[in-house]
Order: structure tokens, then C-alpha cells, then sequence
């Protein structure tokens, strides 16, 4: 997209435009352990309000996908042995003479 005179000008506009506030340092309200508390909590909140969001299988639908994945690393176990044997006796070729 090629820009145009039009669309420098408003983004020079709006960037040379806006204020530049200086960070300000506002003390926070309470001693330090009772605002680790409550941040604690607040914390502790969020995580059960997560946890009520999650969707859980069905008895059924968590028995098919432990079949899944135990036939899934029964799957790889046989390919990782099949080309430990191959290669094992691929080495045993060359280097036993």
C-alpha cells in the first residue's frame, strides 16, 4: 500500500500531538503484607474462576482417549524398537566384519 500525503499528515498529526506523560510514583494504599494477601487471594480467585470455565469429559469420552493415547505409545514404542534393531544390526554389519 502506497501512503498517501493525506495519511502521513494524519499520523505525523496524531503522533506529534499526543501528550508525553511522566511516569508518576503513587504510593499504593496498605502495608506490604496485607496487600501481598490480597493480591494472593485475588489470585487464588481468579484461578477457581478459571477452573469453573473448563469443560470436562464425559466418563465415555475419557475412556476413548486413554485408549488413544496408550495405542498411540504403543505405536511409537514399536517404531523407536523396530529401528533400534535395524540400526543395531545395521552397525553390527559394518563394524563386526
Amino acid at each position: 500500500m502506497v501512503p498517501t500525503e493525506e495519511s502521513e499528515h494524519v499520523s505525523e498529526s496524531s503522533t506529534a500531538q499526543t501528550p508525553r506523560r511522566a511516569a508518576q510514583k503513587r504510593p499504593t494504599p496498605g502495608n506490604p503484607i496485607s496487600r501481598f494477601f490480597a493480591s494472593f487471594t485475588l489470585f487464588v480467585r481468579q484461578i477457581l474462576d478459571e477452573l469453573r470455565k473448563v469443560v470436562r469429559p464425559t466418563p465415555s469420552e475419557l475412556r476413548n482417549y486413554t485408549i488413544v493415547v496408550i495405542l498411540f505409545v504403543l505405536a511409537i514404542m514399536a517404531i523407536v524398537s523396530g529401528l533400534d534393531f535395524l540400526l543395531h544390526r545395521l552397525v553390527l554389519l559394518v563394524f563386526a566384519g
